[in-house]
């Protein structure tokens, strides 16, 4: 296939679009992004780039009819053929389709009513919009783009094209959207939450305040043993959701999204520290770390469990916690599973992080509502949050009687990628994408002992230029720099069972025994050299200046994101057709 210029166009640089830029670009083909920030500077990048083809996996308007009669555009839809309109996966999972797909037409003018090039389908499984588009959809979507890239390379036709009208289907409404506690039964309840999760959410109250529902997990009959209460009713609280009630058991809801003093908008935050007041007198139906494989069932962010034979066993802990943030309570949390698990007798410690994220650093939400609230900062947040990942990190790094692997089943970010290198082996689902930098969030300039493991791995000049390149890492791309030691080519739902398998060799091979010895002698030498201490005193010197200095540029960037605030330009590394274009 002839290599093509292929312009990325979409609204922010999100995850699929992240995978179809790593992927197109290790075919060979030449990729430049632009964010849709306004029709003008959509055709200014045209001129700049010249592309053979512009590719939009992720919008919100139209392609400006300047743009698609000019170059070829082709849209990326979250539905099967026929289907149209902007709410696509959020339709299907409130009806529960047991089927969906991709579509990658070509735009003419109208919502995704042009000729289909490639579709793919896949089961819909149940859970939130968000982990849908992070596996499902993106793998269906990177097969139907690089078949339709290769008919397009090819000079073939199009497949045929979708029905103009029949498919359309608007917004979907807060009004189908809204719980009836006094109806609702639990699985709808979950859909309802499920197909509004990370936007728009679901209105409704808790204790008399408005707010919107997220991250909503099904509660089990021991969690609502002994508890009374009627539909609707708030029981009972847990790693920081709260338990409500339904008509036939109950459901966990994680996050709310509710106004915090002088913010400029709603922020999402853990239930129970939006409500801070009003639930701190809720029982608490804590989980068990510690549970059997078939226990797992049971929601709580911090699960652990045990395979394998006395003398060949392995610990296997996951941190399940929403969009991969974690804030000083979650750190801390972790970090006493830690101390705990590293008293059992395991040979071989797998931490497993969570199904639709390993870690994306430190809680730029919690961060954020902490300037908002009377008596604290974002600052003084910011370095509370810091120094917990930090605790968080050492805990595996002196981890040394036993070996440790990082699992990545989804993606990392920034002090989340490298938490995971804290390990001594790091394994990634082959889909998962990493962003090993801090600088996209205000300059930061990083801690989790980056400048003591990243080096180890890539060398001196390897750490430093990674630190600079601010473009993600596709988990193949991450084996072949040296970022991560094994890439798990299997389907992501399969990547726990199978990393619990190699796990298992690991902890009954033969030279298991050497490998800990020679884990403990270097680690010796490595802190007579320099002490971990000097590392993180040194990194936690720089990030003060970045919370507490003259510079705002974190504090502004948080801001941004936090609150969603649309760009007013493309970063120049994503859009090297202007860095040319200046030259």
């Amino acid at each position: 296939m002839p290599a093509l210029r292929i312009l990325l166009l979409c609204h922010s640089f999100n995850s699929l679009s992240q995978r179809l830029y790593a992927e197109l670009t290790a075919l060979g083909h030449t990729l430049s992004v632009e964010l849709d920030i306004a029709d003008a500077v959509t055709g200014e990048a045209i001129a700049l780039f010249r592309p053979d083809l512009v590719l939009a996996p992720f919008l919100k308007r139209r392609i400006p009819e300047s743009v698609w009669r000019a170059v070829p555009c082709f849209v990326v839809h979250p539905g099967p053929p026929g289907d149209r309109g902007p709410a696509a996966l959020d339709w299907a999972i409130l009806e529960r389709q047991q089927e969906w797909g991709v579509t990658v037409l070509q735009a003419d003018g109208d919502f995704d009513a042009g000729p289909v090039w490639a579709h793919a389908t896949f089961p819909l499984r149940a859970a939130s919009k968000g982990a849908i588009y992070r596996r499902e959809v993106t793998e269906a979507a990177l097969a139907a783009t690089l078949q339709a890239i290769a008919c397009f390379a090819a000079g073939d036709p199009p497949q045929k094209r979708a029905p103009s009208a029949d498919g359309w289907r608007g917004v979907l409404p807060q009004s189908r959207r809204a719980i009836d506690w006094s109806r609702d039964d639990s699985s709808t309840v979950l859909a309802k939450i499920r197909a509004s999760d990370g936007q728009p959410g679901v209105v409704g109250t808790l204790f008399g305040r408005p707010c919107r529902l997220f991250d909503a997990h099904l509660a089990t009959a021991a969690a609502l043993a002994g508890l009374g209460g009627a539909p609707g009713d708030v029981l009972a609280q847990r790693d920081g959701a709260l338990l409500r009630r339904t008509v036939d058991g109950g459901v966990w809801i994680g996050r709310v999204s509710v106004a915090i003093g002088d913010a400029a908008s709603p922020i999402k935050l853990p239930a129970t520290q939006a409500f801070a007041a009003e639930t701190a007198a809720l029982p608490e139906r804590a989980a068990p770390l510690v549970r059997a494989a078939d226990e797992w069932d049971e929601w709580s962010e911090l699960r652990y469990t045990e395979r394998g034979e006395r003398g060949a066993r392995v610990g296997v802990l996951s941190f399940d916690f929403c969009n991969g943030a974690m804030s000083t309570a979650q750190c801390v949390r972790l970090r006493d599973a830690l101390v705990e698990l590293k008293q059992r007798d395991t040979q071989v410690l797998l931490i497993a992080g969570g199904d639709g994220f390993f870690s994306n650093g430190i809680d730029l939400n919690g961060i954020e509502a902490a300037a908002h609230r009377d008596g604290d900062s974002a600052a003084d947040e910011s370095w509370r949050n810091i120094n917990a990942m930090n605790d968080v990190a050492l805990e595996i790094i002196t981890a040394t009687d036993r070996l440790t692997v990082s699992l990545l089943r989804g993606n990392a970010g920034a002090g989340g990628a490298f938490l995971a290198l804290a390990a001594d082996e790091v394994w990634a689902q082959r889909g998962v994408m990493l962003n090993p930098h801090y600088k996209n969030m205000g300059n930061l300039y990083g801690s989790e002992y980056w400048t003591y493991l990243a080096p180890r791995r890539l060398g001196a000049d390897g750490a430093r230029a990674l630190m600079q390149r601010r473009l993600p890492l596709s988990a193949p791309e991450a084996l072949r720099i040296g970022f991560i030691d094994r890439c798990v080519d299997v389907p992501a739902g399969e990547a726990l069972d199978a990393a619990v398998r190699e796990a298992s060799l690991l902890a009954a091979s033969y030279n298991l025994r050497d490998r800990v010895l020679r884990k403990q002698t270097e680690r010796a030498a490595h802190e007579a050299e320099r002490p971990l201490a000097d590392y993180r005193q040194e990194e936690l010197s720089r990030m003060h200046r970045n919370f507490y200095g003259f510079d705002p540029s974190f504090h502004i960037a948080r801001h941004h994101f936090v609150h969603k605030l649309p760009h007013a330009w493309t970063p120049r590394h994503l859009a090297v057709h202007r860095e040319a274009g200046a030259r």
